[in-house]
């Protein structure tokens, strides 16, 4: 086994974001008039606004929907922000995240989630998903989110594990593959959504899935 830790991004990677967002969010996309992907692309770009300085999930979540909401011209109906902010540890997982997370833990792997909420967000989402994990880091640990280094520089320390012996697993290649390669640490890219590959990324893996990565590490020497 090369690899001794596995380490997850959860939004995207193990929760299915695109469709938590797209229900929590479709009275808002439906009185935009925005197909589906240009709304959710509107708002991946407002979020990532509203990351450029820290402050709690929760914030980002609700100025990024305010500030979608204000770009589209679209009145929201009043507490709907922040509700949306509450929304996350309901979004579903994907239909291969438990049986990975359970089968790489039966293997031998140490797993540990990497993820850009509060610490409340992500614990509620692990009890109530029974996410089979180590252990974790969020943003609000660091006072950062991902692509910078803060997650991986506190994970390493934490687990005491050295760049070699991480495999980073994300859907994210901007806030995960390629801050991931950057700092040395190879990376799994689960293309959930058939995405083209950007030039600057350089996954060691590249899969349409966790079930298809768990094949390749186990055909992996």
């Amino acid at each position: 086994m090369r690899f001794r830790f596995l380490t997850f991004d959860c939004y995207g990677t193990l929760v299915d974001w695109r469709e938590g967002i797209g229900e929590s969010l479709k009275e808002l996309r439906a009185r935009s008039g925005l197909t589906p992907g240009s709304f959710l692309s509107a708002y991946v770009d407002a979020e990532k606004r509203q990351e450029e300085t820290y402050q709690k999930y929760r914030e980002v979540l609700r100025r990024a929907v305010e500030e979608l909401s204000d770009e589209l011209g679209v009145e929201m109906e009043p507490g709907s922000a922040k509700a949306f902010a509450l929304s996350v540890p309901g979004w579903p997982v994907f239909p291969d995240t438990r049986d990975f997370l359970r089968g790489m833990g039966k293997k031998g792997y140490r797993r540990y989630i990497l993820s850009n909420v509060d610490t409340d967000i992500l614990e509620e989402t692990i009890r109530k998903n029974r996410l089979e994990v180590e252990g974790y880091v969020t943003a609000e640990q660091t006072g950062s989110y991902k692509p910078d280094p803060g997650h991986w520089l506190r994970f390493l320390k934490m687990a005491g594990a050295k760049k070699d012996d991480v495999l980073h697993v994300a859907q994210s290649v901007y806030h995960d593959v390629v801050p991931a390669g950057r700092l040395g640490i190879a990376s799994a890219w689960v293309n959930r959504y058939a995405e083209p590959m950007p030039r600057e990324a350089q996954p060691l893996f590249v899969t349409d899935s966790l079930e298809n990565l768990g094949k390749a590490l186990e055909a992996s020497p």
